[in-house]
């Protein structure tokens, strides 16, 4: 324990961290640097603060505020310790709707704040997009915006009173009138009123340098609105009071389409003068389908209010009239309004990949200048992008003049370094050439700081420093911010990773084999750390359980991203064999919801695959993955010496199920599920034939329908042949030809026989515990014995939706040297779909019933659950399914020391809905897990739609074939 960790522990109430872990979670913020901590503390209060900068400026150590971490600009990561607002420090303390003001702490998410303010009909007006979890601290240190600031304006305009602790430990409360001033601070402004009266740009989104000007008499000498954008380098917030404003009951949303951003960007500012609450544009190349947009190559999202649906209508029809567009579209309905932004709000990670699919990083994400200028400074910017030889999107607030852009840099290379350090130094004469502001809205940290005299000439940025060492004359707080900047092309996060490909069993398709690549798409704008999943939302539960950054996909990122650099540099020394990194990933329930929540397509699910496949490379696995990992060849033990009843037997039996599950791993809280005394395959043998011609339609027995739920594969198949289809099994013998009548019979021959009997099997098991080697071997032998079949145009229906996911991603990216896996992932249809695309004509029957459940978490993210709406929608199945995961994710919520925090995530959104349902309603639970959940933890039985659909047509509900399939 070094001397400052120790001397921290004694004075400091909160958590001292400067373990590997600790340290390498906050190394990176949502920028392309990366600054290794000596350690982290997460303070209980402003008295903690105050100890902290004490034993820090004795050590002679810096400190570095953090809210959310999703700065872009650096200024959220440090060399010294780093103070975590968003453990304890994070809290709405007071709210009162008559002054429209409220209390809070640095690490309180916007979003708990606009909840708070809601009832009131209040909100807080600038709203990033990351208002799901930036913090209010990290807002203030920024001067953040967002999209509403042509209505309400910058974090500035919001603040009234910040309490503060300099790093010599003044206490002070900052306001209008010179209040909280530190000594020093007003001579200086005294001496230098021409200079602050005649060196700032005039335009609504300045955020660069220090806003001394707010110092100025005219503007009430605001000691606190010039404390906002200060990057943690002059004070430590401790409290804000801030300011609300009347939320507008009814909003409608204007889309403008135009036929380029040039034209969008020449038309936004005209449109100011109808006051509405956003002026937001982007182009297409950030759209993932502009079915829902209306014609255009690019559009501007012009938002109106009102306090009736009818007038924000009318605000927003008289927006249409007054603009030139090729079309537009008014959304009044709050889901498809939501569904639009949504698209908006993901473009900060979206625009990390170029259509190609090569990367893009930050770095200049947020220039702004007049928006009068905005078209003809787009105009300038594209030239020297094709200049450069560089590519980038342009979006953002143009109704302000500020736009943000990912590029295509180089930032691995020495010259692609030099590359962005030249385009730097253009782009910031550019911009000052406009009259316009390095930083629009995250602030200039390492980015931009450097660059500053360029806008602001060396005698204005003489004057900061001179600032900054009124504040903070021992230069403690954030060194290498705003003032006497580090390099701007030095600590670069990517400069310590590996430059070869790192030897991995999954093939990577969309980062060209590369694990690093794959590492690097986490850019830090953490969507994963938001505490309430909206909608069908399921990133990331994990972290919604335990709160904790490493519990995050971001915080595992950061991990494996330590654990690449190794010996080069990184906090990780130790390579697969890490206990930080698996202890990280312990809590992922593999749920894959970052593969489509995250906006840069983290798939964490796979990476912790592959970190287990190598970790127990060689390795005493633990019992669970033996137990569970392996649990189809153990069902089929059981079924082969006709031994459920048994082991349904011994397992009621509590002394005897305990062994049994401390023997295996098992969460000692479980219930050992019952094994069917009869497998889906045998009742299958003994029905009788169906007579239903046509094409075969190919029935996958997953190994939970096989031997746990046969009852959801005897429903699929009453439905399928009810909608006219020819249904039947996948071989059980290596065939050399195509199988016949039920897809399994076929004359055999000597060699076939020799062979044996065997089962298809998606490898889910096996992936999810990292038996990677094991899983290619029963992907191999499936591919095998699915030989024929893939000779063929026959579908494949998955009832299962972790192992229609496994199919459809696992199996082809794992064995992506075997052209078959592609091919059979191709054939892969749900049970919905199988219906909408082979039988296009059948109707289900009507049933008229609420619905209540979850959406699986697989599903959601891999297999999409459209056609499950349209069928629910079809049969009368009313309402929307919950998001979320269920917490028991396959082995994972059965695994020993995961059942509490698999009863949270069930908490999250699944139980809630289920307790919240009408008496009627049907619950639905596509996924085995799902329903094991719902049983064990609330005693609901949870169910396939597919048997809800075959019960209603045995009790004799109408359903009817229109067409024939």
């Amino acid at each position: 324990m070094t001397d400052l960790e120790a001397d921290l522990r004694k004075v400091v109430r909160g958590e001292v961290g400067f373990d590997v872990t600790s340290r390498a979670l906050v190394t990176m913020d949502a920028s392309n640097y990366r600054r290794v901590p000596l350690g982290v503390v997460a303070p209980r209060d402003a008295d903690d603060v105050a100890a902290v900068l004490e034993v820090c400026r004795t050590h002679g150590v810096p400190v570095v505020p953090r809210g959310g971490g999703t700065s872009i600009a650096g200024q959220a990561t440090g060399t010294g310790v780093v103070l975590d607002f968003t453990r304890h420090m994070n809290r709405v303390l007071a709210l009162d709707p008559e002054a429209r003001t409220a209390v809070v702490q640095p690490g309180l998410v916007l979003d708990r704040l606009q909840d708070a303010a809601s009832p009131h009909g209040l909100r807080f007006g600038p709203d990033p997009s990351t208002h799901s979890r930036c913090t209010l601290g990290g807002m203030i240190g920024n001067n953040s915006c967002g999209s509403h600031s042509v209505a309400w304006g910058t974090t500035a305009d919001s603040v009234a009173e910040l309490d503060v602790v300099t790093a010599r430990g003044q206490r002070l409360r900052l306001g209008q009138g010179w209040a909280g001033a530190p000594t020093g601070l007003r001579e200086l402004v005294d001496g230098e009123l021409a200079r602050l009266r005649t060196g700032f740009p005039e335009l609504p989104r300045r955020i660069s340098g220090y806003a001394l000007d707010a110092l100025l008499p005219e503007h009430r000498a605001d000691v606190a609105r010039s404390f906002c954008g200060s990057e943690g380098t002059l004070g430590v917030l401790t409290e804000a009071v801030v300011r609300l404003v009347e939320a507008p009951r009814a909003r409608a949303l204007a889309v403008l389409g135009y036929a380029d951003e040039g034209a969008a960007a020449e038309a936004a500012a005209g449109l100011l003068v109808h006051r509405p609450l956003t002026v937001e544009g982007m182009a297409a190349d950030l759209v993932p389908s502009a079915a829902a947009l209306p014609r255009g190559g690019a559009w501007l999202f012009v938002e109106t209010g009102g306090s009736s649906g009818e007038e924000a209508r009318a605000r927003a029809e008289e927006v249409v009239r007054a603009a030139d567009v090729l079309d537009a579209l008014v959304v009044t309905d709050p889901a498809g309004q939501r569904a639009l932004w949504r698209i908006r709000e993901d473009a900060s990670g979206t625009a990390t990949r170029m259509p190609d699919g090569s990367e893009a990083w930050p770095g200049w994400e947020d220039c702004a200048v007049p928006p009068q200028r905005l078209g003809a400074y787009l105009r300038d910017f594209r030239g020297l992008l094709v200049s450069h030889g560089l590519r980038g999107t342009p979006y953002g607030h143009f109704g302000d003049g500020c736009i943000h852009v990912r590029i295509d840099f180089d930032l691995l290379t020495g010259p692609g370094i030099a590359r962005f350090r030249r385009f730097s130094e253009e782009l910031a004469d550019l911009v000052a050439a406009h009259g316009g502001s390095l930083s629009g809205e995250h602030g200039d940290g390492q980015a931009r700081a450097e660059l500053l005299p360029r806008m602001y000439g060396e005698e204005m940025v003489a004057l900061f420093e001179r600032a900054k060492g009124v504040w903070d004359p021992d230069d403690l707080l954030n060194p290498g911010m705003l003032v006497r900047p580090a390099p701007l092309d030095t600590n670069l996060r990517f400069s310590v990773l590996p430059r070869e490909p790192v030897e991995v069993a999954f093939g990577y398709p969309a980062d060209g084999g590369d694990f690093s690549a794959a590492v690097r798409r986490c850019v830090g704008v953490a969507k994963c750390r938001t505490t309430s999943a909206s909608g069908s939302a399921v990133m990331c539960p994990s972290f919604r359980a335990t709160g904790e950054e490493e519990h995050s996909t971001r915080g595992r990122a950061r991990l494996l991203h330590e654990m690449l650099a190794g010996e080069a540099g990184g906090l990780v020394t130790d390579g697969w064999r890490s206990e930080e990194v698996r202890g990280a990933l312990d809590l992922c329930l593999s749920c894959k919801g970052c593969r489509s929540d995250c906006p840069v397509g983290v798939d964490m699910a796979t990476y912790k695959a592959e970190f287990l496949h190598h970790h127990y490379a060689g390795r005493r696995r633990p019992a669970a993955h033996h137990s569970m990992g392996r649990l189809p060849m153990w069902l089929r033990g059981v079924d082969r010496m006709r031994a459920a009843a048994v082991v349904n037997a011994l397992a009621s039996v509590r002394p005897l199920a305990a062994i049994a599950k401390r023997l295996g791993g098992i969460a000692p809280e479980r219930r050992i599920p019952e094994v069917a005394t009869e497998t889906f395959s045998r009742w299958w043998d003994r029905r009788k034939a169906r007579g239903n011609g046509g094409d075969p339609v190919i029935l996958w027995p997953d190994t939970f329908t096989e031997h746990l739920s046969p009852s959801v594969g005897q429903a699929a198949v009453r439905v399928l042949e009810s909608a006219g289809l020819r249904v039947v099994l996948p071989p059980t013998v290596h065939l050399e030809k195509a199988p016949v009548g039920d897809g399994r019979t076929v004359a055999l021959d000597p060699v076939s026989l020799l062979r044996g009997r065997g089962r298809v099997c998606c490898g889910l098991t096996y992936v999810s515990t990292g038996q990677l080697d094991r899983a290619r071997t029963v992907l191999r032998r499936t591919l095998d014995l699915m030989a024929p079949v893939l000779e063929t145009s026959a579908p494949v229906v998955v009832l299962e939706p972790s192992c229609a996911a496994a199919l459809r991603t696992d199996l082809p990216e794992l064995l992506h040297d075997d052209p078959r896996a592609a091919r059979l992932s191709s054939r892969v249809l749900t049970f919905a779909e199988a219906l909408e695309q082979l039988a296009p004509g059948w109707r289900p029957p009507s049933l008229n019933r609420p619905v209540a459940g979850q959406t699986h978490c697989h599903q959601h993210a891999v297999l999409g659950d459209l056609a499950d709406r349209r069928l629910r929608e079809a049969a009368g199945l009313t309402g929307d399914l919950a998001g979320g995961c269920c917490g028991l994710a396959g082995n994972f919520g059965f695994e020993k020391g995961h059942f509490e925090v698999s009863r949270a995530c069930a908490e999250d959104q699944l139980l809630p809905s289920v307790r919240q349902a009408p008496e009627d309603a049907v619950v639905l639970a596509d996924g085995f897990s799902c329903r094991t959940q719902l049983e064990q933890l609330a005693g609901v039985r949870g169910r396939h739609l597919a048997e809800v659909l075959a019960e209603a047509l045995r009790h004799g509900e109408r359903a009817d074939v229109v067409g024939g399939p």
